[in-house]
């Protein structure tokens, strides 16, 4: 069944595309002049624009939607200077790269002192990205003689129309936008929020991820219940050192039960739903408020973190058993010890986590996770702790093994005790390959491909669902880094 998972959910990533983590969010990564196509701006000293405007729009048809408002005042003519200030904001000149030219408040007082009374009348109020104080204190035409000739040596040439590019990779746009105070964040810009469902996989993908981890769940949930009930029928057969199973056994149970409650629930707790009235669009939750997210994410982590400790304290009871020869009722003094690591630990890097905010939701699987889209938090709360335990679990495992194996050689033995011996080392070896398997294949990836950076696509790598998510939200697909395979991997390998 592990084997099984891991080569589905290897299946799914392979089609993946990413996100940069860091990026300039006033900024594209490739600056290009491009021609005016605005119908209010024909005819003016220049040709050539650029997005995203002053007022944050996207791309030109956008900003034309944004002008229709105003579109009686121009026609019926009300000021000679509002077509150029609103020119000037909606598609301002394509300047040098990095220089953006405001017109000057005189120009922006005077539309709104001639057109007032007809937008008045017309129902139009003046909008306040256009507030007038926001503008220089200068009294110069638009555009300055400075920007005439920077535009003209930047306009795409005659000789190849339409051959503008650009890249909104960076760009986020109204649909994903957040309100400031939830600490949001995507592509390496605050107060955006991934779309939801999941960009990065077509809707067949998504189906098939979901009802995959549906019936996995419920068949680790079978499990795992199992195991415990059998435990609680008679408490006294389960002593140290196999005793830690049990635990093992329970953590893994709410894991299983958070990934089920997760297939019920859909994208209902992971995602924020649409608000087509503030033009705001399905988006990933994050952050902590969102209690169900909030309550999902402390359940699932705690305990995957528990689960793994536990594995960890049954290596050490396994070698204490092994090496110095200890019995059961002295490894059972250790027991509050064991406790107090196993759960403790885990809770204390889950309240680290809901202070910090880390948490975010996963359209994929329904659940509330961390590190998905935030490689800090992926790399010191999920991967430096599971590789840890990983390398302190296979060292006590190997010198308990080894230390059976000298008590075989060395030790004459009555051949029942031998093969009972030899079957007990059997046993742990499977198990201790089961569970090492997963996470072990996970770091030797990583390890490999962590140091690769991403790097845009060509377009031709994309999967459907990023292309249709890049068109309706103006955002390119990017290379996807080793540590966002991993973030999904982690949420699908229990």
């Amino acid at each position: 069944m592990a084997s099984f998972l891991v080569l589905t959910v290897a299946w799914m990533l392979a089609a993946c595309a990413a996100v940069p983590m860091d990026a300039d969010a006033s900024s594209h990564s490739m600056f290009t002049c491009e021609p005016i196509t605005l119908r209010m701006c024909q005819g003016l000293p220049y040709n050539s624009t650029f997005m995203p405007n002053v007022l944050n729009h996207y791309d030109q048809q956008t900003a034309a939607l944004a002008m229709e408002p105003f579109h009686p005042m121009v026609n019926l003519q009300c000021s000679q200077e509002l077509r150029m200030f609103l020119c000037a904001l909606y598609a301002p000149v394509c300047t040098e790269y990095g220089r953006v030219t405001l017109p000057c408040r005189r120009l922006c007082l005077q539309a709104r002192s001639d057109c007032y009374r007809l937008m008045d009348m017309f129902g139009v109020s003046w909008p306040h990205e256009m507030d007038c104080d926001r503008f220089p204190d200068c009294d110069e035409a638009y555009p300055r003689a400075t920007d005439l000739l920077s535009s003209a040596a930047d306009a795409p040439s005659a000789e190849s129309p339409g051959a503008v590019q650009r890249d909104y990779g960076f760009w986020c746009p109204r649909e994903l936008k957040m309100d400031p105070d939830l600490g949001y964040s995507f592509m390496g810009v605050r107060d955006c929020s991934p779309p939801c469902p999941n960009m990065y996989f077509g809707r067949e993908e998504l189906a098939l991820a979901r009802y995959f981890i549906g019936v996995v769940s419920i068949v680790c949930l079978s499990a795992t219940l199992f195991t415990f009930l059998t435990f609680l029928i008679d408490v006294s057969r389960f002593r140290y050192p196999e005793r830690p199973i049990i635990f093992y056994a329970v953590c893994y149970m709410m894991v299983s039960l958070a990934f089920f409650l997760g297939f019920l629930l859909d994208d209902r707790v992971a995602c924020n739903a649409a608000a087509p009235g503030r033009f705001r669009a399905a988006t990933v939750t994050q952050g902590s408020h969102n209690k169900a997210c909030t309550l999902l994410f402390m359940v699932l982590y705690f305990f995957t973190m528990a689960g793994s400790v536990w594995w960890v304290i049954l290596t050490v009871t396994w070698f204490l058993a092994a090496v110095p020869k200890w019995g059961s009722e002295a490894i059972e003094k250790k027991a509050l010890l064991f406790h107090a690591c196993a759960w403790g630990l885990p809770g204390a890097l889950t309240v680290t986590l809901l202070a910090m905010n880390k948490i975010e939701g996963d359209g994929v699987s329904g659940v509330c996770f961390v590190g998905l889209y935030d490689l800090t938090a992926l790399r010191w709360f999920l991967l430096a702790p599971l590789g840890l335990d990983v390398v302190v679990g296979v060292g006590l495992l190997l010198a308990g093994i080894l230390a059976l194996n000298r008590v075989r050689m060395e030790i004459p033995l009555e051949k029942e005790n031998q093969e009972k011996l030899v079957k007990f080392m059997i046993r742990i070896g499977v198990f201790s390959v089961l569970y090492w398997c997963e996470p072990g294949c996970l770091l030797t990836v990583l390890a490999a491909l962590l140091p690769v950076r991403e790097q845009p696509r060509d377009g031709t790598g994309d999967t459907p669902g990023c292309r249709s998510a890049a068109r309706e939200y103006h955002i390119t697909c990017y290379a996807r880094t080793a540590a966002e395979y991993a973030s999904h991997y982690l949420l699908t390998r229990h």
